[in-house]
């Protein structure tokens, strides 16, 4: 059975008790209005005289028209219905009503002159002015209160944006492994096969390409390895053509991600040196075209430099063209020199949060020395491009001059050359001392020309001629006879003097040489890479093949000795054939 609909109504069935007492209640008699058997009638009325019998044979009971005409009003219906509204009962209104105490009366009456008025009012005046007073300190006090928690917030979400940061980079950086997996796959294992083939000739496999979009226009001005981790290198950014300076910019790459760099410090000036220290290896020195010297802390998120050099504090007046850190001074304070194109070599001295600077020596033309007014000497001074120290002797350097002369000086003897070279006929580029060899130093210059020295001995030990303008040179950190240079054609040059004297064992041509020309060059301390940097502000890495980095094999019967004595063993062999007059040109 399924029931549709249900309604519960009013209605009572007249046989039930409920209806009787409704009908009680109301005055109804319980009986119904229906008529009964002539039996019930006979024993509830008195007898009456029968109605004598017709011919039809009917007979009429006596009291049947009595009794019909005795019977109920009739209902509406037999269900005893009673139509009726719909009926609610409104609820009685309560009356709430509460009693209180009358408020305290009191009388009174007093008298009031000018002055009671005026004091009175000198009295409000001062209760207002203690108010405003509390409510500025509860005001200064909120503000110390929100300003703190705004500090911690923002210590809260730093601290979180870096965690979120390191972990974007780490994903980022698997990221770019996966789709440069080839090239990673290369750097790890790839050797050369051909080399076996090309009789002591090496080639340079390209890997990683690196450019930052908004650092095209600029060119790559200097380069410099992270020692401490090997993987990471310091690019500045700036402009070699001096009717063109602009701003600049201080880039950090990892060869982990060659997509972006790891990070970007926007500068005022074009860069055009820098380094990195070498047990602290967050601390960048910067030098800019404008003369100023500046010092990064890469640990700080800010990207202002944390030490800067100003006018008052003895900045250079033209191009600072090189800085180098140095071994801490004897309060263990942290500084790096620097040389530029107005003559001077400052020494600048971290000490809390300026720079301190000391001049070195001021390079001066030789005899050019002349009598100035009340007889002073009045020295012409010479302009410096490039520099190196010593490194075994912290005292001992080397400065490049813009006249192509090398002057050895020392920083105990500031008001004379220790030795005068006359190398180059244009401006010396770069000048370095060799990795192992103490004697040993090697410079370039826009002549076309890469001479190696010994500073003992007045006239090159080596002379190459590269038939294009050599923008840098450096040498291998594992090898005391390799170095490597580029120049302006677009040409990568490696040599190896154990190898070969008069030709380098690997000339490539690594960019167009119409369209772009090369800047600089570095090798990495711990793997057989080097990078170039361009003027179109991209860098390249290569791998070095087997043949530019083998090493020596020994006789029958014999060892070789290992570390940097076999290394200075090695340069002092061809030194020795070298120091006799027929065999220095090269």
């Amino acid at each position: 059975m399924g029931v549709h609909f249900v309604l519960e109504g009013g209605l009572l069935h007249q046989d039930s008790d409920e209806a009787r007492r409704l009908m009680a209640k109301d005055g109804l008699p319980e009986e119904t209005g229906t008529v009964e058997s002539g039996a019930e009638l006979d024993e509830e009325k008195p007898e009456t005289p029968a109605k004598p019998i017709d011919d039809g044979g009917e007979v009429e009971e006596a009291g049947v028209e009595d009794v019909a005409s005795k019977k109920k009003p009739k209902l509406t219906n037999q269900f005893n219905f009673s139509e009726r509204a719909s009926q609610t009962l409104d609820n009685p209104q309560r009356e709430r009503s509460c009693q209180s105490e009358p408020p305290p009366r009191a009388n009174f009456s007093a008298t009031a002159n000018q002055w009671e008025i005026y004091d009175a009012y000198v009295h409000e005046l001062q209760k207002q002015e203690k108010n405003k007073e509390k409510q500025k300190a509860v005001s200064l006090k909120k503000d110390n209160e929100k300003s703190k928690k705004k500090m911690m917030q923002m210590e809260t979400q730093g601290n979180d944006i870096n965690k979120v940061g390191k972990s974007s980079r780490i994903l980022e950086r698997m990221v770019i492994q996966n789709t440069f997996d080839d090239i990673a796959q290369d750097f790890r294992y790839f050797e050369d096969a051909s080399d076996e083939f090309r009789d002591q000739e090496g080639t340079l496999l390209p890997l990683w390409k690196f450019q930052y979009d908004k650092a095209k226009r600029l060119s790559v001005t200097a380069l410099c390895w992270n020692t401490k981790y090997q993987d990471l290198f310091a690019v500045g950014m700036g402009s070699y053509d001096f009717n063109k300076q602009g701003c600049g910019m201080l880039l950090l790459y990892s060869l982990k991600n060659s997509t972006f760099p790891e990070y970007i410090c926007p500068t005022n000036s074009g860069i055009l040196c820098l380094d990195i220290h070498k047990q602290r290896s967050y601390l960048v020195a910067v030098g800019f075209y404008d003369g100023c010297v500046a010092v990064y802390n890469l640990r700080e998120e800010g990207l202002e430099p944390v030490y800067k050099s100003t006018a008052k504090t003895g900045k250079h007046t033209d191009p600072v063209w090189q800085v180098c850190w140095q071994n801490d001074d004897m309060d263990n304070n942290h500084n790096f020199c620097s040389v530029s194109s107005d003559g001077r070599v400052v020494s600048w001295t971290l000490v809390k949060n300026e720079l301190a600077f000391t001049d070195i020596i001021t390079l001066s033309l030789s005899g050019s020395v002349s009598e100035g007014l009340e007889g002073m000497q009045q020295h012409s001074t010479a302009c410096g491009t490039s520099f190196d120290f010593h490194k075994q002797i912290d005292y001992l350097f080397l400065v490049g001059t813009e006249e192509g002369k090398i002057h050895k000086c020392s920083k105990t003897y500031s008001s004379q050359f220790l030795e005068t070279y006359d190398a180059h006929s244009m401006a010396v580029d770069t000048v370095k001392w060799n990795n192992f060899h103490p004697k040993v130093f090697i410079s370039c210059s826009s002549d076309w020309t890469v001479k190696i020295w010994d500073h003992t001995i007045k006239t090159p030990m080596f002379t190459f001629d590269l038939n294009a303008p050599v923008g840098d040179v450096a040498w291998s950190p594992y090898s005391s006879t390799v170095f490597a240079a580029v120049t302006t054609d677009g040409t990568v040059h490696v040599f190896d003097l154990s190898i070969n004297k008069y030709e380098a064992i690997c000339q490539q041509l690594v960019v167009a040489k119409k369209k772009t020309r090369l800047t600089h060059i570095e090798f990495n301390p711990i793997y057989p890479i080097i990078i170039v940097g361009s003027d179109r502000g991209c860098i390249t890495s290569f791998k070095l093949s087997p043949n530019l980095r083998k090493k020596p094999k020994a006789k029958k019967g014999q060892e070789l000795p290992k570390g940097p004595e076999a290394e200075i063993a090695k340069m002092e062999k061809l030194l020795s054939l070298l120091r006799e007059p027929e065999h220095r040109t090269v």
